[in-house]
């Protein structure tokens, strides 16, 4: 099983700077999926920037949500 998210930070540029739980950090990009369904909802950077931590992933008020295997395997990982 791959970590799970720890922690995360919204950028101003659609992007989550995720800490996992094996103390990893890297940097997902969120901008491709401003024109999907209900990630459209993240064009407003307010909305966006309400994203937390649950369970081990990212979750936003109105139910959407990042697969944190995607979070892993697909952030750019970053110098910790």
């Amino acid at each position: 099983m791959n970590p799970r998210v720890l922690e995360v930070v919204p950028t101003d540029d659609f992007k989550l700077r995720l800490r996992f739980t094996n103390g990893e950090q890297g940097l997902y990009d969120c901008s491709q999926l401003l024109e999907f369904g209900i990630f459209q909802e993240f064009k407003d950077k307010d909305y966006f920037k309400r994203v937390k931590v649950l369970n081990g992933t990212t979750v936003w008020p109105h139910e959407q949500d990042i697969c944190p295997d995607t979070l892993y395997l697909d952030a750019c990982k970053q110098p910790t």
